[in-house]
């Protein structure tokens, strides 16, 4: 028997909204990117807890929930004028809960036989930090920071103001004896009798400007009854629900809800008050465009709302004009909004910041999904302006030089020198290892636009505008003969990476493809050489499909972008296999990436993982920096489900349609409360002794769902509808 290992990082990390905490395990703030973040500040810099002068012991801990957590300490040995206290006579249990602000509850007993007292000192401190300055680990203070006490409030106040721009953190307590500040320490002198105990409860306001956002004032322990876990909780019965053969699946599909839920943004101008989903954590919890639209088409199978809240809140900041410093232009999405001293001052283009390629066409991509999922045609109206003004970004901003394909390249002397999904500077390169000379044209990034095309031309048809979309769907047969003409390599049998800025192609082999057989742009004599590409030893880990061949020469396995497997770009590679019927290949992909998801602490999905090559006794090495939770990560589990079923909505004609293959590892699957437009559905797949899957309706009007290839599907993108 193989001994279970768990593989996560050494850190406690809760959220929830706009507020993050990332602490040791024992709950302090002790690292250089520890801290208590709210609105992209670092509030808190430091926390320790500590006893006459020397640290408590970790006993263990763990997160309760996405905002909860309990941490147990004892104590050291130490000396008092009355005598020893002997290590371990006292225990400390730490329950901490964010809901807008932050609860600490803490509580002492005394299990050693004798009276004892000692001094609780909490230390404390914040350098109001910006979270770029904190990750790329140059701390750099604008303004003054002013510190506070209220002896008869018990109130220690901390604020920062560099002019209009003010972030402050106030903890109060409500415990006995009282709070007093000695050295700059929240301290309590405590006196405990054998079996005595103490408990305390610190709360921690936090402030953008004037306006305070306070702790819950419930104690921690109460932390299930919170507006935090109450929506949690209305997510867990809103989302879809799953069974399975197979408990590492259904375990990370269910994680991932979790993950997910904790993930959503309250952003003014979301649909109906609604959530959007935020990219990951500790850095990216705010609204991202790319990060945001392929979460929410991951998501139209188990939470369609998604779509619908990205689609509004990302069309209320559609660019409106130029500006080079943002890489902004009219028409095009934003990549990502940024909150902190920095971008308040403009001392970043993050206001938003508009450099991406991928997250305008992708717009049009999900408006069309939200639309097949919810039937929605006020939705549609609502946000056509919108996806027209990306339309015509595409013609005018997107095809720079006029030659019928995309290409990127920042103008801003702060901004992205990649700005495709790979977005790492060291990502675009050529097979001797250079880095690639833009403007680029990543091949995935013409995909992208070829099926936004014909999505946008199928909702054309649907509001009665058939020239549009016959317009639209002769400009995609257009890209797809040149496509295909320009960017395929013979040797390979696959797509190159991309065209450089001489328009000569980047010949190295990578994940990008994959992207075009989700997307569709690949020709299906094509298709399956792309697909068994994709398979070979170089690109195939086992664990995964990696983002580079280990035969190039910058192939590193443990480097963000050029060896390393992305849970998400798997997901979306495994559904462009369904899509041109490579089933097996779809079902092998969802194996690794599931087998790796238990191995992580909690089937918790980081961003991605090295690499490495899967062996026996091996497992998967968490790549150092990498968020988690992050949402396109968790979402992966969402897009191999859709791989699975054959997932094919269409809410305006009151159908859903399924291509089913299980693998043989999940002969039987249930997906309940699975939602297309005002109707819902239980039903169960089975995969038979001759492996085939067939379904059963178990609830929902049957005669709504059929059998249909999905070829059929694409075809009728490609053909004028009514």
């Amino acid at each position: 028997m193989k001994p279970e290992v768990k593989v996560g990082k050494p850190h406690l990390t809760l959220h929830q909204g706009h507020t993050v905490l990332v602490t040791k395990l024992d709950g302090g703030v002790t690292g250089p990117h520890d801290g208590l973040y709210f609105l992209d500040t670092r509030l808190i810099s430091e926390w320790r807890v500590m006893i006459d002068g020397k640290d408590w012991v970790l006993l263990n801990s763990g997160v309760l929930s996405p905002s909860a957590s309990r941490i147990y300490l004892v104590n050291p040995q130490f000396g008092t004028p009355s005598g020893t206290v002997m290590d371990k006579s006292l225990g400390l249990s730490l329950n901490r809960h964010l809901d807008g602000g932050m609860h600490d509850d803490i509580e002492i007993i005394n299990h050693g036989p004798d009276s004892c007292s000692f001094l609780l000192e909490i230390a404390l401190a914040g350098d109001f930090a910006d979270i770029f300055d904190v990750k790329s680990g140059r701390i750099l203070q604008r303004g003054m920071i002013e510190t506070q006490w209220n002896a008869d409030g018990q109130c220690l106040m901390t604020r920062y103001r560099n002019g209009d721009f003010i972030r402050a953190f106030r903890v109060k307590a409500a415990c006995a004896p009282p709070m007093g500040l000695a050295n700059g320490r929240l301290a309590f002198t405590i006196v405990l009798p054998p079996a005595g105990q103490w408990h305390c409860c610190l709360l921690y306001d936090f402030a953008d400007g004037s306006d305070w956002t306070p702790a819950p004032r419930a104690c921690a322990m109460q932390y299930e009854e919170s507006g935090a876990s109450r929506a949690l909780q209305a997510w867990r019965d809103e989302a879809v629900k799953l069974e399975c053969s197979d408990g590492a699946f259904c375990a990370w599909f269910n994680r991932a809800l979790e993950d997910m839920a904790a993930l959503r943004l309250p952003i003014q101008g979301s649909h109906r008050g609604e959530f959007v989903p935020a990219a990951g954590l500790p850095w990216f919890a705010t609204l991202f465009g790319r990060d945001s639209l392929i979460i929410s088409l991951q998501s139209t199978i188990v939470h369609p709302e998604f779509a619908q809240a990205a689609l509004q809140v990302l069309g209320h900041w559609q660019a409106q004009e130029r500006d080079d410093y943002r890489d902004a232009e009219p028409g095009k999405i934003m990549h990502e909004l940024r909150r902190g001293e920095l971008a308040y001052f403009r001392l970043i283009p993050h206001t938003p910041y508009y450099g991406t390629a991928d997250a305008t066409p992708l717009y049009l991509t999900t408006l069309h999904a939200a639309f097949m999922v919810s039937g929605d045609r006020d939705m549609l109206a609502d946000h056509l302006a919108v996806a027209e003004g990306c339309l015509d970004w595409i013609d005018r901003y997107g095809d720079r030089d006029g030659d019928g394909f995309q290409e990127y390249q920042t103008r801003s002397p702060d901004g992205y020198e990649n700005q495709s999904w790979k977005d790492s500077g060291q990502a675009i390169v050529y097979p001797d290892g250079s880095l690639v000379k833009g403007p680029k044209a990543t091949c995935e990034m013409q995909a992208y636009v070829y099926d936004a095309w014909l999505r946008m031309g199928q909702l054309y048809d649907y509001l009665g505008r058939h020239r549009s979309a016959d317009r639209l769907r002769d400009k995609a047969a257009d890209l797809f003969e040149r496509f295909n003409q320009a960017y395929w390599d013979e040797t390979e049998g696959t797509y190159v990476l991309a065209l450089d800025g001489d328009k000569h192609q980047v010949r190295s082999v990578a994940s990008n493809p994959g992207h075009c057989l989700w997307a569709g742009i690949v020709p299906a004599d094509r298709a399956q050489r792309v697909a068994a590409r994709l398979m070979e030893p170089d690109m195939w880990s086992g664990w995964g499909i990696r983002t580079l061949s280990s035969r190039h020469r910058s192939f590193n396995p443990y480097h963000y972008q050029v060896g390393a497997v992305w849970p998400h770009d798997n997901g979306l590679i495994a559904q462009g296999m369904a899509r041109y019927g490579f089933r097996a290949h779809a079902g092998h992909i969802a194996r690794a990436i599931t087998d790796a998801a238990s191995f992580f602490d909690r089937h918790e999905m980081p961003e991605l993982y090295a690499g490495i090559e899967r062996n026996d006794g091996s497992f998967p090495a968490q790549y150092l920096g990498a968020n988690v939770p992050q949402g396109w990560a968790a979402g992966a589990v969402f897009s191999l489900l859709q791989a699975l079923a054959g997932f094919q909505p269409d809410a305006p004609g009151r159908r859903l349609y399924l291509d089913p293959a299980l693998p043989d590892w999940m002969p039987s699957l249930t997906i309940r409360e699975l939602k297309v437009g005002g109707d819902s559905f239980d039903i169960r797949f089975e995969r038979d002794h001759s492996g085939k899957t067939d379904f059963k309706v178990l609830r929902g009007p049957s005669s709504q769902v059929s059998f249909r290839p999905m070829a059929e599907w694409s075809d009728q993108l490609r053909r004028r509808m009514g």
